[in-house]
């Protein structure tokens, strides 16, 4: 794909010449996206926004060496990624922080509000669903975290997910792999066998 000739590369271009009205532009086009990986990876509302701002920072800092290798969002999320991965080593977040609080008491409050009981519930099913997953996510680091998150939620392909964390394909599929069976895994103790409802 020609990165350099896209309606992106244009825009790219009115900020790296210091047009303020283009980088707002990209903050708006972009703000969602950062702001989910970040939360993903971080799982704190407040530290979600303190980084996404500092994405941003590096992005106006950083664009003027944007070369168009690669798309703007892949860009963007290497970004993200990074600064991320920063935050974690600069705070020395053990794993201990990241271990799942699943306790007895929430599984039993999981297989309260079971959808198979009363199937005229959609939001409580969805609900439901929604914290099994927050819950399975806590329990695998938050690299994995991110690349499964980046595909599976996302979208992005493993070339893609290379590109953005640099990481070889061959070691993004294994970490996939991996991280697939710790949350199936993870379900199956839950009393459950589809952790993204496949």
């Amino acid at each position: 794909m020609d990165h350099k000739n896209s309606e992106e590369a244009a825009l790219v271009r009115r900020v790296q010449a210091r047009d303020e009205l283009a980088f707002r532009e990209i903050v708006e086009r972009y703000q969602a996206k950062v702001f989910s990986i970040i939360y993903g990876i971080l799982r704190n509302h407040n530290d979600a926004e303190d980084i996404a701002q500092q994405v941003f920072a590096k992005i106006y800092f950083s664009i003027r060496n944007f070369d168009f290798r690669s798309s703007l969002l892949t860009w963007i999320y290497k970004i993200t990624v990074n600064e991320c991965y920063d935050y974690l080593r600069k705070k020395r977040v053990r794993k201990l922080v990241y271990e799942s609080d699943f306790s007895e008491e929430d599984a039993t409050r999981m297989e309260a509000s079971d959808p198979a009981i009363d199937p005229t519930t959609p939001m409580d099913r969805k609900l439901a669903q929604q914290d099994l997953v927050t819950k399975l996510l806590d329990k695998v680091s938050p690299e994995d975290r991110s690349l499964i998150l980046l595909k599976e939620v996302e979208g992005h392909s493993v070339e893609e997910l290379a590109a953005m964390t640099g990481l070889n394909e061959n070691t993004i599929k294994v970490k996939l792999f991996r991280t697939r069976q710790k949350l199936l895994k993870a379900a199956q103790r839950l009393g459950r066998t589809r952790p993204f409802g496949k």
